[in-house]
């Protein structure tokens, strides 16, 4: 919409004498596993309600599928790896002239507040809520004035799935396995105990909706009702696939700001239009009379043209490495794995803690699983593609057969990794190095050859001036099982990273290897990205890292206090 359209709106608002408040209820770690979305295990009348009011959206994904990229997705309008903070906890900045956008609603005249979670992968600059805390409300105003308040629902989180002891209020024998989990006790426990916590969600958010109501405020505000990303189970939290970004969203507008209902909009309706959470900043902006800034880079889903495609994304998760680019368009899923080598289910520590995964894990270790079932514990293809509509659970890739669809997908893909400008192709160390040059299309070119496994590796590529060049020439030895030496010279310490794994797993020179990685690996003199990086090459040495070198790693000094440097310890726990 154009700036006059804006204003027009604001206007109409403005005619009426009111502009309307907006309340978000959110909840965490949830898919659309509520009533109103056909899944009626767990009992959800007051979003069935809701959703009886409002508009469904069946189509949403949360492009990431773990909290802190997909809360940098919402508060920034933009897409995360175009700010090279698709990783988790990260800390990037938005850039100069950017704001998150409730600032925007501020300066508007909204009042702000947050309950309570930020968890943003995103430097905070000037002041974003009017407050963010356990404390916050809307109650808190001025009078008159209008306001935009976030609440949010922990109690779903995977944390909460396997808390123990529980008394569990469904029954083990009635929930649904999906065909990738194994179907064992441990597994029914953790996805009942799942659908228990829904159901508490549901009565969290009555609460919120009573008070609304005691208010007098039910008619005035416009209410979304969301999760951040798919399921706490693994293989969908962490997973860009459907299971893993798809969340249920709830939109109500009152009559008293009918205007702003978009097309499709009735009581009780649902519409299959594709939106993501980039989308909520520009919608929620129009919402308020106030003009998207030029940097948004979702679109308003209450009014305009749908888009035909959203998109997911997998970075650093953790601990562990990993880049996934993920497109969807309603029915087909299409994955593309620039890091094949590494397996779906890398070990990180805090996803090892529900009894599911290790179950999972050691059932494949003793060779009890099927073929869906033992996917996640082995390497991945470099693209994936599933059709929602015969299979659900996203387990039969069919990018070897459906070739026409498979280069439509490729194509969108491609389309959005360029015109977004994604910076996740570079070393994580590197995207923190200010003014850093950049060319996207470049050095996506070198992974999409080193990942794609096409020809020999890219040897050429070692000697590129740009050092994300190198670093994915390098990379391009590994997945093939070789190595281009060690590179003791190269200038980036990423590059020399991932040349000493590819040295240390398939050259001859395993010592020399083990012990280039074992310097890099402390924080205190190369940072936490390039420690976690070389870390993550000397467990892939496995056995060929010598016993004494594992054991210097032990003294190897910590991350540091900032965001991500818990990483660092779980990694040389996990070498030791």
């Amino acid at each position: 919409m154009t700036r006059r359209g804006f204003l027009a709106t604001a206007g109409l608002t403005a005619a009426a004498g009111k502009r309307p408040n907006i309340l978000w209820i959110t909840c965490e770690d949830m898919g659309p596993h509520i009533g109103c979305f056909g899944d009626t295990f767990a009992k959800t009348p007051v979003l069935d309600g809701l959703a009886a009011q409002g508009l469904r959206y069946r189509r949403c994904w949360s492009n990431a599928p773990v909290c802190a990229p997909a809360r940098t997705t919402i508060i920034s309008g933009m897409y995360p790896p175009a700010l090279g903070a698709e990783h988790m906890r990260s800390e990037i900045g938005m850039g100069a002239g950017r704001k998150m956008f409730p600032q925007l609603l501020r300066e508007a005249g909204y009042y702000t507040t947050n309950h309570s979670k930020e968890d943003y992968n995103l430097r905070l600059t000037g002041k974003v809520w009017d407050e963010s805390s356990g404390r916050a409300h809307w109650r808190k105003r001025a009078a008159g004035q209008p306001f935009f308040s976030v609440f949010n629902f922990v109690g779903t989180h995977e944390s909460q799935i396997r808390t123990r002891p529980h008394e569990w209020k469904h029954s083990f024998e009635g929930v649904r396995v999906p065909a990738y989990h194994p179907d064992t006790e441990e597994v029914r426990k953790d996805w009942a105990q799942y659908y228990d916590n829904i159901e508490a969600m549901d009565r969290w958010a009555g609460g919120i909706l009573k008070q609304l109501e005691e208010d007098g405020l039910a008619d005035e505000t416009i209410v979304f009702f969301y999760s951040d990303h798919g399921s706490g189970m693994p293989r969908n939290k962490r997973w860009p696939y459907d299971s893993g970004l798809r969340v249920p969203l709830i939109l109500r507008v009152p009559e008293t700001f009918a205007p702003l209902r978009p097309p499709e909009y009735k009581a009780g309706g649902q519409t299959e239009r594709p939106i993501s959470f980039v989308d909520l900043a520009p919608t929620v902006l129009r919402l308020a009379g106030v003009p998207p800034a030029s940097y948004h880079q979702g679109q308003d889903f209450t009014a305009g043209k749908a888009r035909k495609y959203v998109f997911g994304f997998r970075g650093r998760m953790d601990e562990r490495y990993d880049l996934v680019r993920t497109a969807f368009d309603g029915r087909y899923v299409y994955i593309r794995n620039y890091m094949p080598h590494k397996i779906y289910g890398q070990h990180i520590a805090y996803m090892f803690e529900t009894p599911t995964t290790r179950v999972w894990k050691e059932m494949y270790d003793a060779g009890k699983l099927n073929g869906a079932q033992r996917k996640f514990w082995e390497r991945k293809p470099f693209e994936e593609l599933y059709d929602l509509n015969r299979d659900r659970d996203e387990v039969n890739n069919i990018a070897g057969s459906a070739t026409g669809v498979l280069a439509r997908m490729r194509k969108a893909l491609d389309t959005w990794i360029l015109s977004s400008g994604d910076k996740g192709f570079l070393p994580e160390a590197e995207l923190h190095a200010e003014g850093r040059p950049y060319d996207v299309a470049r050095v996506k070119s070198m992974a999409d050859r080193a990942a794609s496994m096409t020809g020999a590796p890219p040897g050429a590529g070692l000697q590129d001036e740009d050092s994300a060049v190198r670093y994915w020439a390098a990379l391009g030895y590994i997945m093939r099982g070789q190595s281009p030496g060690l590179m003791a010279a190269d200038a980036s310490p990423s590059v020399r990273a991932v040349a000493a794994e590819a040295e240390g797993c398939f050259g001859k020179d395993a010592r020399g290897a083990a012990e280039a990685l074992l310097e890099l690996g402390d924080a205190s003199k190369h940072g936490p990205y390039v420690a976690m990086l070389a870390l993550n090459g000397l467990a892939a040495m496995a056995e060929r890292a010598p016993a004494d070198v594992r054991a210097k790693a032990k003294q190897l000094p910590d991350g540091g206090p900032g965001r991500g440097g818990s990483y660092v310890s779980n990694l040389k726990k996990g070498l030791l």
